[in-house]
């Protein structure tokens, strides 16, 4: 979901300056670790008052992290534009990299280009272009004319996903860019853009609906007047997803985009999802992978540049809202390769598919780049970073430099003289790495260690003994770890026989009592309590949540039925808690924060419970991403709200000072776009608090006024 920043360049988080902080924050320490050198007010510098506090990095990157796209100066020099780490440029094959964004407002990106008539200008467009259940988003469409060096925004800034660039060979100036479109509201730049002006000025050359954007185009390599694009409707709240409608589709124009035909020879009659698009290298060839039905789903082709189609297969990726793309052998127009979870590739155009080798290579891969001039050599890129092959896919090459793993949450322990530092990523397992070394290269590859395979959330150590570690895998997946001996014990609190499963959220939230060693919390939409380290496990807690139906829900105008395209894939089931939290003051008073929008709160270890569920300011149903209570005065708790999926991207901060009876603002004068995912108070200083937004860290020094 969040990425951890450059490990060539940026000198990452003292972390513990607020320890429990999420690497929502690490998404834009660039521009914090500027401004604390800096600030210029008034046209004179003055000193940061965090100028004195470089932030450092720990790593790591032999994970490498979520790939978007690739593109090519020749086989050593390339650019790759990554879902949540900015833009990285090689000129030695992956030898060194070099970061171009992080001075940019985005860090999230979907494509990025070279111009084929001056390698000078590159085009980037932000937002990371599918519709996953952690997905960041950009604002528009950037512009360099000196290889990256510096950038500009051309505009779209309200696209929030960029898909697909082209850029006329004959013509710079000449631009399409395909927009998806908010994935989480209506409205907002979505569907196919045309500049001629070199992105001074933007027309929409396809606009389907306020739900619908534009996933794919190509462009006749002979003709650039004629145009196929797919267009797709989504959208996706914290409770469900919907991967299709009326509006997709395969369009077809002729004359440059001033005039549309839907096509519907060959293609699928009911709704459909989303569809990926590639160019043969045979002109009029083109292959669309599509999501519908069951029984319409596949790859098609057509022989007539999108004129009319046939179904070659029922072939279709594992979740087509992550994935759907295709790429043509730009030797062979046979050789059709399917980005999936496990890439495969058909030798028969589209009829058969067999997958390419994952031995010792990371799975989920989302960006293929095939050597024109020697179509055995493949660069791949996915969810564990950049893999090469020069055998078509037998055995690859990691790239394990790259320092993109995104992390979730991070949590320190107490061990000395270096605490440790460990989190849960994407994808990449749960990791803990010692805050510093005795080594004069500082924390490498080699001092990180895999606690626990998965996707990962917000492990807790015990705070008597450093070498037990309680750690999570998606969906309320927990163990209990040794590092002496390296044994998981698996400890997930299961339901009584005959009762339903709990309703695990994908991050759960677990804390060790700052009062008891032994004792842990862990949460569904229930709170469980373990005296013995997890070995059993009590409920202390009806379900705090609104127990809402889902399905009973609006989206984009409408109630869907369970037949709708991908209704509800790749969501936690609605109703779960989020956050949590356990007096440091006192003990057995305990905070609970839900999915649907309440705060939770028993003042005797869960025997009663009373709930909140209006709070000034917050839309109604508002995530409550974190709780935390104060270290200082057993009355006051901070609670952050994160709307960000219903296309609500303020701030939300609040503090209590009765226990959770009544709840304030304390955003002050936070940006109000950034959504802020986590808090902390300092161990010291009751005033000083920090918090981590969707764009930077930012601290307090009054409680949240300024």
């Amino acid at each position: 979901m969040y990425t951890l920043r450059s490990f060539l360049n940026l000198p990452l988080a003292g972390w513990c300056l607020a320890c429990i902080l999420a690497l929502p924050l690490i998404l834009s320490l660039t521009a914090a670790t500027h401004a604390a050198q800096t600030n210029t007010e008034g046209g004179e510098d003055t000193k940061h008052p965090l100028a004195s506090l470089p932030l450092r990095n720990i790593g790591p990157a032999f994970p490498s992290g979520r790939i978007a796209d690739f593109a090519f100066h020749n086989t050593h020099h390339f650019l790759v534009a990554t879902a949540s780490g900015g833009l990285w440029e090689t000129t030695n094959d992956g030898t060194t990299w070099q970061p171009l964004f992080d001075d940019e407002a985005s860090y999230s990106l979907g494509v990025v280009e070279i111009d084929p008539s001056n390698s000078n200008v590159i085009w980037a467009g932000s937002g990371e272009n599918n519709a996953q259940r952690s997905v960041a988003y950009g604002d528009g469409v950037y512009k360099s004319t000196d290889g990256g060096k510096s950038w500009s925004n051309m505009g779209l800034k309200d696209s929030g996903h960029l898909s697909k660039l082209w850029i006329n060979p004959n013509d710079g100036e000449h631009v399409r860019i395909a927009a998806q479109g908010p994935l989480w509201n209506a409205g907002g730049d979505r569907g196919l853009y045309e500049t001629r002006d070199g992105g001074a000025t933007w027309a929409k050359i396809l606009d389907i609906d306020e739900h619908t954007g534009v996933n794919e185009f190509v462009v006749h390599p002979e003709d650039p007047n004629q145009i196929i694009a797919s267009s797709y409707q989504r959208r996706r709240h914290t409770w469900t997803l919907i991967n299709g409608g009326p509006g997709s589709g395969i369009h077809r124009s002729r004359d440059g985009g001033k005039n549309w035909q839907r096509i519907a020879s060959g293609l699928p009659k009911d709704h459909m999802g989303r569809i990926g698009l590639a160019s043969a290298p045979s002109a009029d060839k083109v292959y669309a992978i599509i999501e519908a039905n069951d029984k319409e789903k596949g790859v098609y082709r057509s022989s007539n540049f999108g004129q009319s189609w046939e179904k070659r297969s029922d072939h279709l990726t594992t979740s087509p809202q992550y994935y759907n793309e295709l790429v043509v052998d730009p030797k062979d127009p046979n050789r059709v390769y399917s980005l999936d979870t496990y890439t495969s590739v058909s030798e028969d155009g589209g009829k058969t598919f067999t997958p390419l080798s994952t031995k010792h290579r990371h799975v989920d891969d989302h960006a293929l780049w095939i050597n024109p001039a020697n179509t055995d050599h493949l660069i791949i890129g996915g969810d564990g970073g950049i893999y090469s092959s020069w055998d078509r896919g037998t055995t690859w090459r990691h790239v394990d430099n790259l320092p993109i793993t995104q992390f979730y949450r991070i949590q320190p322990d107490d061990a000395v003289p270096f605490y440790n530092v460990c989190g849960g990523t994407q994808d990449n397992n749960s990791l803990c790495a010692p805050s510093r070394t005795s080594v004069v290269h500082g924390i490498t590859n080699a001092d990180w260690t895999i606690i626990l395979g998965g996707d990962g959330y917000k492990p807790q150590s015990d705070p008597d003994d450093h070498n037990i570690i309680y750690t999570q895998y998606q969906y309320g997946g927990l163990a209990r770890y040794d590092r002496r001996t390296q044994e998981r014990l698996y400890i997930t609190p299961t339901p009584p026989k005959g009762e339903d499963d709990y309703k695990w959220n994908w991050n759960t939230p677990l804390l060790v009592s700052p009062h008891d060693s032994k004792r842990i919390y862990y949460a569904a939409e229930k709170v469980f309590r373990s005296d013995n380290r997890g070995d059993d496990w009590e409920i202390i807690s009806p379900d705090l949540t609104r127990k809402i139906d889902r399905n009973q829900l609006d989206v984009m105008g409408r109630i869907w039925s369970v037949d709708a395209i991908a209704k509800n894939d790749s969501t936690s089931i609605y109703g779960s808690l989020i956050s949590f939290s356990e007096s440091p003051v006192q003990a057995d008073l305990l905070y609970a924060g839900s999915d649907d929008g309440l705060i939770s709160v028993s003042s005797d270890g869960g025997e009663n419970w009373r709930s909140v569920s209006n709070f000034r300011g917050v839309p109604d149903m508002s995530l409550v991403e974190d709780i935390v209570s104060s270290s200082h005065d057993a009355n006051r708790a901070y609670a952050v709200f994160d709307n960000h999926k219903r296309g609500d991207f303020k701030p939300y901060v609040y503090v209590t000072t009765n226990q959770g009876r009544s709840w304030r603002p304390i955003a002050g004068d936070l940006p109000k776009r950034g959504t802020v995912h986590t808090i902390a108070e300092d161990h010291v200083d009751p005033n000083l608090l920090f918090v981590g937004t969707e764009f930077g860290l930012f601290f307090t020094q009054n409680r949240g006024d300024n």
